[in-house]
């Protein structure tokens, strides 16, 4: 069974693999030529980003902010590996993006965080930020913090992907190196393909700036209380969900 999924993987490489150029190319353009470029309407992408999280690999692709890098969140060697690529502190927390509410519920503490407010925060542009539970197995993921953030993006592909995937969570960070502006095309963290198992391309995502915004981000933890770590593209809605739900922010504590 294994040796058969290894040759499907390997023609679902070789058939993305973008056409390789009649010029002579050194060997870090050679290797950049072998990334596999699928769009997310070809039949084949769910196959080839689950065989490459399979693997262990980091693949690069869209969300409903911007264009992300995401791997197996409790695989310790893949996690490592984002990191790397990212240029990141590994003391920075990345969150990880699931299937629905009741995979939320698996991998973070949120029996104070009714179904009806869940229901109108997500799916969305929000990282819910709460303790996470023993589901969430892997020491390299977020190793300073009992936090965990967690999206579920209003984006069909991921989605698919998060359910292809057994409901295991995905880790999920922006695709740009630490520091360097988010992507809104793929064309825009090409400095990272090498360093991919495959990129996963839905043409442009937003048309403006502010999409670079990235998600907001919320610390829900505190049962009644809530805390904005960033702001984000959904800021107003979501604060405004907040006060019709009574939850208070703990800047006025």
């Amino acid at each position: 069974m294994r040796h058969t999924q290894a040759l499907l993987f390997r023609r679902l490489l070789v058939q993305h693999a973008r056409p390789k150029s009649t010029i002579p190319m050194q060997p870090q353009a050679r290797e950049k030529a072998e990334t596999a470029v699928c769009p997310v309407t070809d039949g084949s992408a769910l196959q080839l980003a689950r065989h490459c999280l399979l693997s262990g690999q980091v693949i690069g692709l869209p969300t409903d902010t911007v264009y992300g890098l995401a791997c197996d969140a409790n695989n310790e060697q893949a996690i490592q590996r984002l990191y790397e690529i990212k240029g990141r502190d590994e003391h920075k927390p990345v969150a990880i993006c699931v299937h629905n509410n009741a995979a939320l519920r698996r991998f973070g503490q949120a029996a104070h965080l009714s179904d009806e407010l869940l229901t109108r925060l997500l799916p969305g542009p929000l990282t819910i930020v709460i303790e996470r539970t023993p589901a969430l197995s892997n020491r390299f993921l977020n190793p300073s913090t009992s936090k965990i953030g967690i999206r579920i993006p209003d984006f069909k592909f991921m989605r698919d992907l998060c359910a292809v995937w057994h409901e295991q969570p995905l880790a999920l960070t922006s695709a740009n190196r630490s520091s360097a502006p988010s992507s809104l095309q793929v064309s825009e963290f090409r400095s990272l393909w090498p360093q991919l198992g495959a990129v996963f391309d839905a043409g442009q995502i937003g048309l403006t700036e502010e999409r670079r915004l990235a998600s907001t981000v919320i610390d829900l933890a505190t049962p009644g209380y809530y805390e904005i770590v960033r702001a984000g593209v959904a800021l107003k809605q979501t604060e405004a969900v907040m006060e019709e739900f009574g939850i208070r922010s703990r800047d006025i504590i």
